[in-house]
């Protein structure tokens, strides 16, 4: 039986908007199991935001449960749930998210300082996933010195620095253009195939999905579609 890395069971988020109440997410009931590549597809305001938020541990439902590695989130503390957001989960931002006064090298040496690593492990490690990613001449170059590929090659060897299980991709070619958005995506397929991570891609693109081997529909707050392909390894060329 596969081991399932995060399970929403019944997850409803609703934001209180003064005397209004914004209902996000409707009853979502999802699992992702250890080594799939799952894509979230839905169109602006669907919820996909929301639900990547409860997947990552970002948020905290309203009613329902997330549980993760077996634990439910939502009885840990925030230290507690940071610690295993660190130790589990990877992310990778549409806007990249790195720090822009520091090098490639020192973005993704960063998350390791939160886990104990020692100097020479954070560098060793991120000399590798750099240069794993093809960014092994720029390494001391900083994000303003990148291209938007270079940028988010930067920003999915930090997901993989502290060794995830679960690695998240939030609109992960959102900000690059067509030809660079597919070696992105490439990339992560090939980090998946590789390190047999458990991957979710949370996109609008259908083109994107594609990659994936299993897509959640999301629209209006609720799950609408659960497609699963024949098979694994029906990859876009």
């Amino acid at each position: 039986m596969s081991e399932k890395v995060i399970e929403l069971n019944n997850v409803w988020k609703i934001y209180q908007l003064g005397k209004v109440e914004l209902i996000a997410l409707k009853g979502v009931s999802l699992d992702v199991t250890r080594g799939d590549f799952v894509s979230i597809m839905g169109p602006s305001g669907s919820g996909k935001s929301t639900l990547l938020n409860m997947i990552g541990c970002l948020d905290i439902p309203t009613k329902g449960k997330v549980v993760l590695n077996g634990k439910d989130v939502s009885k840990l503390t925030e230290d507690q749930l940071s610690q295993l957001r660190g130790k589990t989960i990877g992310f990778v931002f549409q806007t990249f998210n790195l720090m822009p006064h520091l090098t490639a090298l020192e973005n993704v040496m960063l998350p390791m300082v939160f886990q104990g690593k020692s100097l020479e492990q954070r560098k060793k490690k991120a000399k590798q996933l750099l240069t794993s990613v093809g960014l092994e001449k720029r390494i001391n170059h900083q994000p303003a010195e990148l291209s938007g590929g270079e940028r988010q090659r930067v920003a999915i060897a930090r997901a993989f620095a502290n060794d995830p299980e679960l690695v998240i991709a939030d609109e992960p070619t959102g900000n690059l253009d067509s030809v660079t958005g597919k070696k992105i995506m490439q990339l992560l397929k090939q980090f998946h195939q590789k390190e047999k991570k458990t991957m979710i891609v949370v996109t609008h693109d259908p083109n994107i999905a594609d990659y994936s081997e299993k897509i959640f529909n999301i629209k209006d707050g609720e799950i609408i579609i659960n497609h699963q392909k024949a098979s694994k390894f029906l990859w876009r060329k």
